[in-house]
């Protein structure tokens, strides 16, 4: 009898443990469309676990008497226990081409075939699946050679990265391109940010706080871009372009203003206790929630560049609806971004003087800091000679502050001093006398002959052709067709622009490179409907973005320049046109 139940047991057992298989249907989900340069984009959806052979992966036509296949771009395949195959849903381009006798609109049937498998071991049998198009043979024969011949963009390459490699090469490669973002000057402003953090936590901050608020700042920074990203990518809205709007620049310097007056000992900023309560029973993790909201919102308005990395997920995003990958490679981007940021914060906890007067001295230098960054985010909307009177007045309180007239003050805290004041008081006087320049502020002063001589050598800027909407870009192309034309995407917030404005496009050899070039200047700063039509017709995520045209009007996706790129860089890129 005992043999009896152990057998019955045992048989159980192998019951419970048999795998369950998903149905054909459930396992493969095969679709195919048309898209708008009449070329055939397939999809064979596969579920977890499941993969698909490359060599029992077929698209043909079954009737090609007028139009037949061109070419099929295929997915890169990886080797599988000896086999090549997809382990990720694949997609597949597949271009058209017409009889010479062709004409009109033309129906064909697709027919898609494929065989795989379950990493349980079950193998399906074959299938095939048919697609009805109707197709214009007049627009045949034209964006096929683009395809074919044309390599891809340094973005499209980047999101083909992503479609073909493995989850982890994915997340490393993304983690290298953040800690590369990090050197770029939209995370320069997140350094005062996060050391004046870490630096208002007063008293009781060991190393091991600071490190654990660098984190949290980190990591809400990481949620707020792979958030924004996800959306941006999904939906065409670029969350980040959003919220440059003038309220939301002017309530975000004035946090940082409250901040600053905070650090300068004229109150203590915090949250209610009622309110911290409610958020935990220990009233020091309040101080993460603080930590956790201005990451995430510094990430949103502080610093909203795009760059080729963050524009291939977000290619990836939209081609493939996959949020879930392209999130992925986001959310590791943006750690990469951080960890400089954490090594900042570290720093400033381990380093942080004892209370006294050297702790009242570097919460003031935070201050001027965090003044500083209110300042720089109001360059977006405010015109630059108050910019400059703002920054001249914060330059000479400092220079006071810091003892440039006390005859006591130590020797080199007092030449620091009366160098910014004499720097800043320069500032000022170029205010008055009409100079907006941080650089020259004083070159009002010159004589005016000299003045005009050297207007008369100075070289001109480079000339933009303005436009904001579709029709006004249509009327521009047109006018100057059978010219070469350089499309420049831009925003008065976007801190890249600017960059690329006064270095690249300053640079007299770029000047002279481009002057057999039509310039014009797609501004999307007011992010109205009409400027985001014009950025979704030409798959832009956001400033800046550089596109060109050949004579006939046609887009040369390949040469699209997406960030900010130096002069010499941008010359052997224009050599390649």
């Amino acid at each position: 009898m005992k043999h009896i139940i152990l057998l019955f047991l045992f048989t159980l057992s192998l019951f419970a443990v048999q795998p369950t298989f998903l149905m054909p249907d459930e396992a493969f989900k095969p679709q195919a469309k048309l898209n708008d340069k009449m070329q055939i984009e397939v999809t064979i959806e596969i579920a977890k676990d499941i993969y698909l052979y490359e060599d029992a992966t077929n698209i043909k036509l079954k009737n090609k008497n007028e139009i037949s296949i061109e070419n099929i771009k295929k997915p890169k395949s990886i080797d599988h226990h000896g086999d090549l195959v997809y382990l990720k849903t694949p997609i597949f381009l597949v271009d058209l081409k017409k009889a010479s006798d062709a004409s009109g609109i033309k129906e064909i049937e697709l027919e898609v075939s494929y065989q795989g498998c379950s990493e349980q071991g079950l193998c399906y049998e074959p299938y095939t699946k048919g697609f009805k198009f109707k197709i214009d043979t007049s627009r045949l024969n034209n964006s096929q050679e683009v395809s074919v011949q044309e390599e891809l963009s340094e973005t499209d390459a980047i999101a083909d990265t992503i479609k073909s490699g493995s989850l982890i090469v994915v997340l490393l490669t993304f983690l290298g391109f953040g800690l590369l973002l990090s050197l770029t000057p939209c995370v320069f402003p997140m350094i005062p940010i996060i050391s004046g953090v870490i630096i208002s936590q007063g008293e009781g901050l060991t190393t091991k706080k600071a490190f654990i608020l660098s984190v949290v700042y980190v990591l809400a920074m990481a949620v707020a871009y792979t958030i924004a990203g996800v959306l941006a990518g999904l939906f065409g809205s670029n969350l980040q372009a959003a919220l440059q709007t003038p309220w939301v620049i002017y309530s975000f310097s004035g946090v940082f203003v409250a901040l600053a007056m905070s650090m300068f000992g004229f109150y203590e900023l915090k949250l209610p206790d009622a309110l911290v309560a409610k958020v935990s029973s220990n009233s020091s993790r309040s101080g993460f929630v603080g930590v956790a909201v201005m990451g995430f919102l510094s990430a949103l308005i502080v610093g909203p560049c795009v760059a080729a990395p963050l524009a291939g997920a977000l290619v990836y995003i939209g081609q493939t609806g996959d949020a879930v990958l392209g999130g992925m490679a986001l959310f590791s981007m943006s750690i990469g971004m951080g960890l400089p940021l954490i090594a900042v914060g570290v720093s400033a906890g381990r380093f942080m003087p004892k209370p006294g007067t050297w702790m009242t001295m570097v919460s003031a230098i935070f201050g001027v800091m965090m003044l500083g960054v209110a300042v720089w985010m109001l360059e977006r909307i405010v015109d630059a000679s108050i910019i400059v009177l703002l920054y001249s007045t914060l330059g000479i309180s400092f220079a006071i502050y810091l003892g440039a007239f006390e005859s006591q003050a130590h020797i080199f805290r007092r030449s620091i001093a009366m160098i910014t004041f004499i720097y800043s008081t320069a500032l000022f006087i170029g205010v008055l006398g009409g100079s907006n320049s941080m650089l020259k502020p004083l070159e009002f002063l010159k004589s005016s002959s000299t003045v005009v001589s050297s207007a008369s050598s100075e070289p001109s800027h480079l000339k933009f052709t303005k436009v904001t909407s579709i029709q006004e870009l249509d009327v521009v192309l047109e006018q100057n067709k059978g010219k070469k034309i350089m499309l420049d995407f831009s925003a008065e917030w976007c801190t890249a622009c600017k960059e690329l404005e006064e270095i690249t496009f300053a640079d007299e050899t770029v000047k002279d490179a481009l002057s057999d070039f039509i310039l014009i200047n797609a501004d999307v700063t007011q992010n109205s409907d009409t400027q985001k039509a014009l950025s979704k017709k030409y798959g832009v995520f956001g400033p800046p973005v550089l596109i060109f045209f050949d004579e006939e009007l046609n887009v040369k996706k390949s040469k699209t320049i997406v960030g900010f790129i130096e002069p010499s860089e941008f010359l052997k890129h224009l050599d390649t046109l």
